[in-house]
C-alpha cells in the first residue's frame, strides 16, 4: 500500500513517517514544501507552498491513501489576513488535494482536524454539533464539510481525526512554553486550578493514524482521540516536572488574576487553555476500531523528556 503523507517534516508528520517506515507494510511518499531530506526509503515530492494554487498531481499519482497533516496552525488574534490564510490553506487547498486524489483513484483520505471544531470549552463527543470559535477552527470545520462533499461525490473514503492538544518531543506553542518554565525552575501561579483537559500523546495519535489508514470500519467516520486520562493544569505541571525529575514550583493566585495577566500580555487564549476545561471521550474509537491509547500520560511524558533531565 502506497501512502502519501503531507506535512511530512512537521511535528506529527515526521513521527508518523518514522513509524510507518518501521511498520514495514507501507510504501511511503512524503510531500514537502521545500527540497529537504527525508528518511531513507521514503520517496519525496516537492509541492511548494500548500496553497490553493498547489498542484498535487505528481504527489497523488499511484497513491492508495493520503494522510493530510499539512496546514496553518497559528493566528494573530483579530488579523483578518491570517483568517483568510487559514481558509485558503486549511480548507481550500485541502479540498483541491482531495479532489485530485480522488481523480487519481486514491481510495482513502485521512484528515487531521482538531477538537476545536466543536468549541473551546466543554465536554464533547463525535455527535456534538460543530461550533468553531476562531479562524483556525472555522477553517478546519469548513475543510471537513468540503472533504465530505468530495469524498461522497467521487467515491473516496474519508476518515476525520479530531485530537485535542498533541504533546511530545518537539511540540511547540503552549506545551513548549509550559515545559520551558518548569525546566528553568520558574514558579508558576497555577497551583489552584481544578479544571479538566484532555490531551493526546504524539505516540498515541500516531498509533491511531496508522490504524485509520487501512481499518475497514474507519471509512467515512470521524473520531475523537485522547489519552485515557484527563488532567487539570496543576496536575499536568506536576506530571511534567516529575518526568523531568524537576520540582513543581506551584503557588496559588486567584484564577481571575491569571486571566488578567494573560490579557495584559495580549494572550487571552493562553489563560483560557490554562483555566478552562475541555475533555473528550475516545469511546467511539474503542467501540468501532477496538482502539485505546497504548501509552499512558506518565509513560508518554517520560519519553518526551528522556533526554532533557
Amino acid at each position: 500500500m502506497r501512502v502519501l503523507v503531507t506535512g511530512a517534516t512537521g511535528f506529527i508528520g515526521s513521527a508518523l513517517v518514522r513509524d510507518l517506515v518501521q511498520d514495514g507494510r507501507f510504501s511511503l511518499r512524503a510531500a514537502t514544501r521545500r527540497d529537504v531530506p527525508v528518511l531513507a526509503g521514503v520517496e519525496r515530492v516537492v509541492v511548494g507552498d500548500f496553497a490553493a494554487t498547489a498542484d498535487w498531481h505528481d504527489a497523488v499519482a499511484g497513491v492508495d491513501v493520503v494522510v493530510h497533516l499539512a496546514g496553518l496552525a497559528h493566528v494573530r488574534s483579530g488579523d483578518r489576513r491570517e483568517a483568510k490564510a487559514f481558509e485558503e490553506i486549511n480548507a481550500v487547498a485541502a479540498t483541491k488535494l482531495a479532489r485530485q486524489a480522488a481523480q487519481y483513484g486514491v481510495s482513502r483520505f485521512v484528515f487531521l482536524s482538531s477538537i476545536k471544531v466543536h468549541g473551546e470549552e466543554g465536554s464533547f463527543s463525535e455527535e456534538d454539533r460543530l461550533s468553531p470559535g476562531d479562524g483556525y477552527a472555522t477553517s478546519k470545520a469548513l475543510a471537513e464539510k468540503s472533504l465530505g462533499d468530495v469524498a461522497s461525490s467521487m467515491g473516496m473514503e474519508l476518515v476525520i481525526i479530531r485530537p485535542p492538544l498533541v504533546y511530545g518531543d518537539g511540540a511547540k506553542a503552549n506545551f513548549d512554553l509550559l515545559a520551558g518554565a518548569i525546566r528553568s525552575g520558574v514558579p508558576l501561579p497555577l497551583g489552584g486550578i481544578s479544571n479538566r483537559r484532555s490531551l493526546v500523546a504524539l505516540e498515541n495519535v500516531i498509533d491511531f493514524i496508522r490504524l485509520a489508514i487501512d481499518h475497514p470500519a474507519a471509512a467515512n467516520q470521524a473520531f475523537l482521540v485522547s489519552d485515557a486520562e484527563d488532567l487539570s493544569t496543576s496536575e499536568l505541571v506536576r506530571r511534567i516536572a516529575r518526568a523531568m525529575d524537576k520540582p513543581a514550583r506551584l503557588f496559588w493566585i486567584p484564577p481571575r488574576l491569571v486571566s488578567l495577566v494573560s490579557r495584559s500580555f495580549g494572550r487571552p487564549e493562553f489563560a483560557q487553555r490554562l483555566l478552562g476545561s475541555l475533555w473528550i471521550s475516545s469511546s467511539k474509537a474503542e467501540r468501532v476500531l477496538g482502539w485505546s491509547a497504548p501509552f499512558s500520560v506518565d509513560d508518554a511524558l517520560r519519553r518526551t523528556f528522556a533526554n532533557s533531565r
